[in-house]
Order: structure tokens, then sequence, then C-alpha cells
């Protein structure tokens, strides 16, 4: 039977909790540090047990479930019971999804949101995708707690997982660190999307209605569609002004607030530390301003080679400004064409 987002969001609890004490789910504690550049207080999550954790290659990405060594889709049933929140049905499109916990959770409460039905981690985020996602958001906040989601598109994204699926994570205060600098950040126009111009990498962002909370399917499936369309056309535009860019699929990170969209467009999956020459994997947390480390000298290094260069290494460089114009210009040129 299927579960409303409510039902979930109220099950997280309880059911981490006996999940690890059943040893299904592992929880690795964890430090944070705060390290501020460009305006974003990060975090920097020291977790020394994922030392030990086996560094697994990037998963071969198709539309038919291929994973290395013959391995089974973990996200495919049987589910490991105490793993296994429930399921959710989109009702209007007839879409399902199941609701588990992330085996190896760093941050307690970690969900991830899968496709039941095998779809590729290549694949955009489609209407359903958004809809149950954000519900999922508001019924955390409806219930006093705070989530933000997340998506690693593509081989060059962070992704561990060939098999479609979003994550879900607890924060405390007021969101994810990179939300604050784009709650701060003033727009003329609230229904086109921007870029926060101070950091040094590509990235854009659509912010979403503040009325969102009481709005019904149809206008959160429009909203949530319109916002991230857009965003991807303005991922796919910053790629192909890169002459450098990997040949396939464009790869990219995307952060769900219930006040913002993030998409980023990718370039590499790691970056490789100049001091150390050890790589460092970064996906959308990363983007959201929350990286992990493995060592007390790895988080001395981040924070000497900086944060903002990590990111821009993997990422690309912004031609927001760029892109606006010739966009106006297009315009202009329809116009007169009329």
């Amino acid at each position: 039977m299927s579960l409303t987002p409510a039902e979930v969001i109220a099950k997280i609890p309880e059911s981490f909790d006996k999940a690890q004490a059943a040893s299904d789910l592992l929880f690795f504690p964890s430090t944070v540090q705060k390290h501020t550049e460009f305006d974003v207080d990060f975090e920097i999550r020291l977790c020394p047990a994922l030392q030990q954790k086996p560094h697994l290659p990037t998963p071969h990405f198709s539309s038919t479930p291929q994973l290395p060594s013959g391995k089974p889709d973990p996200f495919a049933p049987p589910y490991t019971p105490s793993l296994y929140l429930g399921e959710i049905k989109d009702e209007e499109e007839g879409t399902a999804y199941v609701v588990l916990f992330n085996k190896y959770a760093v941050m307690k409460h970690h969900i991830l949101l899968v496709t039941k039905d095998y779809q590729s981690q290549t694949s955009p985020l489609l209407p359903p995708d958004l809809v149950q996602t954000y519900l999922l958001l508001l019924a955390a906040q409806r219930a006093g707690r705070r989530y933000f989601a997340f998506y690693n598109c593509g081989d060059l994204s962070g992704a561990s997982q060939p098999h479609k699926h979003l994550q879900l994570i607890p924060v405390e205060d007021d969101g994810p660190p990179i939300e604050r600098l784009t709650r701060k950040t003033k727009i003329d126009f609230p229904d086109r999307p921007f870029a926060l111009d101070t950091l040094p990498y590509a990235n854009h962002v659509r912010r979403l209605p503040s009325s969102f909370s009481s709005a019904s399917y149809d206008d959160l499936e429009r909203e949530l569609s319109s916002s991230f369309l857009s965003l991807l056309d303005l991922v796919v535009s910053t790629v192909r002004h890169d002459p450098d860019y990997p040949s396939g699929t464009p790869s990219y990170n995307v952060i769900l607030t219930l006040e913002h969209m993030h998409v980023i467009p990718r370039k590499k999956e790691n970056h490789t530390l100049e001091e150390t020459g050890e790589q460092i994997s970064v996906n959308s947390l990363g983007y959201a301003g929350m990286l992990l480390v493995k060592s007390e000298r790895e988080l001395e290094v981040v924070k000497r080679e900086g944060i903002g260069r990590i990111l821009r290494d993997v990422g690309l460089q912004s031609v927001h400004e760029l892109l606006v114009d010739e966009h106006s210009h297009e315009a202009g040129e329809l116009h007169s064409a009329q």
C-alpha cells in the first residue's frame, strides 16, 4: 500500500534507530568545521571511518541495469526490510517510487527516493520526480523538520549508483550553506533563472513562489517542471560554450529546497588535490556547501587549496551573463521579425 509523504516522514526517526540497531544500516559519526569563502559558510564534514570504506568505481550508466562485477541493483527488490520505508505513488502520472534509507549514512535520517522501475541516473528529472520530492520536503517542514534534496545526474556528477534516485537529508537552521547566500540575492525577475555571481563556477538558480506550500498538484508540476527545464537549458548552453567538454550527455547536479532550485553543470567527477595528489570526489553536496573529507590532513589541505577552487575545477566557467545577452538578442530579433 502506498504511503503519503507525511506518513513517510513520520516513520523516519524510529525506523532509522531500528535499522541501525539491526546493523542493516551503518552510521559513520562525523564532526563539522565551518570554512568561509565567497560569503558562504561552507561546512566541511570530517568522517575518518570512511577511510575503511572501499572506493567503488563509477558505475556504467545505461538504460538497463549493468553493474560492475555482476552485482545486483541495490535499489531493486527484494529490499532489506529495515531499510525500506515504503512506497509512494504519483497518482496523477501513475509513477511509483520506493523510499529507502541510505545504507551508509554519514548524516542521520538520510533517505533515498528511488524509481520503482529501473530508470537511468543519466535521465533528467521528470515532473513526478520533482513533485514527489517537493511534497516530501513540504511534509518534513510541516512536521517541524527541515530537509533538502539533491540529484547527481550523469557519470561526471559524483553519482554512485546507476538506478535513478534522489537523496534527501536533514539540515539544521535555515538550510544548506548555499541557500543562505541564495536567499540574500536580490533579483529583478522572480520568474526567471539567475546566477550567484560571486561564486567562481557556473551555476543556475530559480526562485520558487512563496505561496508554493498551498499550491495544487497541477501548479506544483507546472512550476517545478518549468523551473527545471529552464535551468537545464542553461546547463546545456553553458556546456556548448566549453570547447573541451567531454562528448556525450552533460552531467550536472541538482539541489532542491522549498525556496529554490539549483542546477550546476559538471565537467569532472573528482578534483586532484595539488598538495597531496589525492583525489576528492564531489557531488551535489559540495555545491550545497557541504564537503566530505576522510582525515584531518585532508581537511587542512582542502582549506588551504580553497573550496571555491575545488568546485570550479570539477565544474565550468560561468557564462551566465553571455547567455542572458544571447537570449535578449534572440528575443529582439524575433520581435523585429514580427
